[in-house]
């Protein structure tokens, strides 16, 4: 019988630490079209809070929508719903009056 090569296993990634479940789990916070939908994900971002968009509809084959067929819906974590909805008054209340 011949001799095979050394056989070399591929790279495997260290077990990443999954956060606990209610952590994982998301919450809808708000229902949108797509141009706010990018402008509130950016605001939630930008203090530390994860957000994900979810739609029904493929923008690449679709690329307009009419009324609620381009309904987009933010979601959070449970654990930063609160936060979000504090944040989110602020962006909906308007500029403050000095």
């Amino acid at each position: 019988m011949a001799r095979r090569g050394k056989i070399i296993p591929f790279p495997t990634r260290a077990a990443a630490v999954r956060p606990p479940a209610d952590e994982r789990a998301l919450t809808e916070l708000h229902r949108c079209d797509q141009a706010e939908a990018v402008v509130v994900k950016s605001l939630l971002e930008s203090e530390g809070i994860p957000a994900l968009l979810r739609s029904r509809l493929a923008l690449s084959v679709h690329p307009f929508s009419v009324g609620a067929q381009g309904e987009v819906v933010v979601m959070v974590p449970e654990s930063e719903i609160a936060r979000s909805r504090v944040l989110l008054s602020r962006l909906t209340s308007g500029p403050t009056r000095l």
